[in-house]
């Protein structure tokens, strides 16, 4: 009875916690209490390939210890694959409160020793720029991973304490997209330094009036019933002037902002440096955010050759991101090689029913097959029938209705790890389209952090290789540049003599 009541209490004290550090030490004892450590230690189960994950262990650890490390090389490179033996299945993540198996800990360990130790020594049978090549591949073939922030209005706060506790356990990823509120966010991300970032989670210099109300009348003639010059005023201040090319320049961050045309024969767009470089973020952010009815459509904005603002597309309109594209994987995929996405939803429509990753595995596993198929089958027909009357109507207003709705039920609005708010009350609807306050805000952040905190093991298990290999090839990079200067100047003294 005591020991019960002892659990209760730290599960209680869990859900309270201030930091990482204090979560990460509360779920410890909790583990210990309960006996989920010892799971942790039991490499059998049905949910991974644990006897592929341990023979790549020994064999890397064995290598390793060779004079020659050509075989290690290779064993990486041919090798390493990422989700190896399903490692990253959400079933071996959320029965202990930190952190996996044991084996995988060990073998993402190994792996990451083994590439700082290739990057850091000389090998003979491995000169610097056959080193770079082996790093610049395998991260390609690896792939990297990516961050989605959905929509959500000034529920979007949420995603400013995921960033937080990502950031401060260096897992933030640096391909981040965001629609509607969520843009604002990966902006905000993606146009800051990290010094930068660290001063904004605690809400200060932050400019809050993003709403104002307009008047009823302007809303019922189609201009939106909220002051779009507001939005843009707070945008602007919060995200500057960057074109996406300027802001990636910055950070090394990918902004991806997703936009929705209003006319039926253009479809979402993702802006980036890469597709828009030359578009201001903000321009950008301000058509995501133009939810139909509250704010109304937006010509984007460009930036030409001398520097001038122009018209991006002129006469083509955009709205809400989070419309047509909340979640756009796979045009990140296509463009950046992303091989593991990290969804954050706070949308007020789609939060209630969203389940937990592993809970909605074993609902899965347990569900019949007559009940999958009916499912699938009412999803199919739905999506079809959206799909069918959105191109039969001629009312504009009405072919938009049927668009939405077309959109919301054929999106994927989850991640291979989904970190949502646990519930929304009554208090968070209240807040939906209010200015933020600096109280609001670091309630918001606090929040987000401790829905990530749960998820950190997980997100670390998939992200830390792909981090490893990209850190060792930057500073193989900034080795080789110095050689570089080094000979140079040495040739500049030699000739001056």
């Amino acid at each position: 009875m005591l020991l019960r009541s002892k659990i209760s209490q730290l599960r209680t004290a869990l859900d309270q916690s201030t930091t990482y550090a204090q979560w990460q030490e509360r779920a410890q004892e909790l583990d210990a209490m309960t006996g989920l450590d010892l799971w942790r230690l039991e490499m059998e189960s049905e949910d991974y390939d644990y006897r592929l994950i341990r023979e790549r262990l020994q064999q890397l650890r064995t290598y390793q210890r060779q004079a020659d490390l050509s075989d290690l090389v290779r064993a990486l490179r041919e090798g390493l694959h990422h989700d190896l033996g399903n490692m990253g299945n959400p079933m071996l993540y959320g029965r202990s409160h930190d952190g996996s198996k044991r084996l995988i800990e060990d073998y993402i360990d190994q792996v990451c020793i083994a590439l700082e130790y290739i990057a850091h020594h000389e090998i003979p049978s491995l000169p610097i720029d056959q080193k770079m090549k082996f790093f610049r591949e395998t991260a390609q073939s690896f792939g990297q991973p990516a961050l989605m922030l959905s929509g959500g209005a000034t529920l979007g706060l949420f995603h400013i304490g995921v960033c937080k506790a990502l950031q401060e356990q260096d897992l933030l990823p640096e391909v981040i997209s965001g629609s509607s509120a969520g843009s604002l966010m990966a902006a905000m991300i993606g146009t800051h330094t990290d010094a930068e970032l660290r001063e904004l989670y605690d809400g200060e210099g932050f400019f809050m009036n993003a709403w104002r109300w307009d008047t009823w009348y302007r809303g019922f003639l189609g201009g939106g019933f909220a002051d779009q010059a507001q939005l843009e005023r707070f945008l602007r201040t919060n995200i500057g002037e960057y074109a996406f090319e300027d802001a990636y320049a910055r950070t090394g961050r990918h902004i991806n902002v997703t936009v929705s045309p209003v006319t039926m024969h253009h479809k979402p767009r993702l802006m980036n440096e890469l597709t828009s470089p030359y578009l201001l973020v903000w321009s950008a952010v301000l058509a995501s955010c133009a939810v139909p009815l509250i704010f109304p459509p937006v010509t984007l904005t460009t930036r030409d050759s001398d520097g001038h603002e122009t018209p991006y597309m002129p006469g083509q309109l955009w709205v809400d991101g989070s419309v047509k594209s909340d979640l756009p994987r796979t045009r990140l995929t296509h463009l950046y090689d992303v091989n593991f996405f990290i969804a954050v939803q706070v949308n007020p429509h789609i939060v209630p029913f969203l389940e937990d990753d592993r809970k909605r595995l074993e609902r899965d596993r347990l569900m019949s097959w007559p009940a999958r198929i009916l499912r699938e089958e009412l999803k199919f027909h739905g999506s079809g029938i959206f799909n069918f009357l959105r191109h039969q109507m001629k009312h504009e207003a009405t072919r938009q209705l049927f668009d939405h709705a077309y959109s919301i039920i054929s999106q994927r609005y989850n991640g291979d790890v989904t970190i949502a708010p646990p519930g929304y009350k009554l208090h968070h609807y209240r807040h939906m389209l209010r200015n933020p306050t600096l109280e609001s805000w670091r309630q918001f952040c606090l929040e987000g952090e401790r829905a990530t905190w749960p998820k950190i093991a997980m997100i670390r298990s998939h992200i830390r290789i792909a981090r490893t290999l990209k850190r060792c090839l930057h500073e193989l990079e900034n080795s080789r540049q110095r050689r570089l200067g080094d000979v140079a100047d040495l040739n500049s003294k030699l000739g001056q003599h």
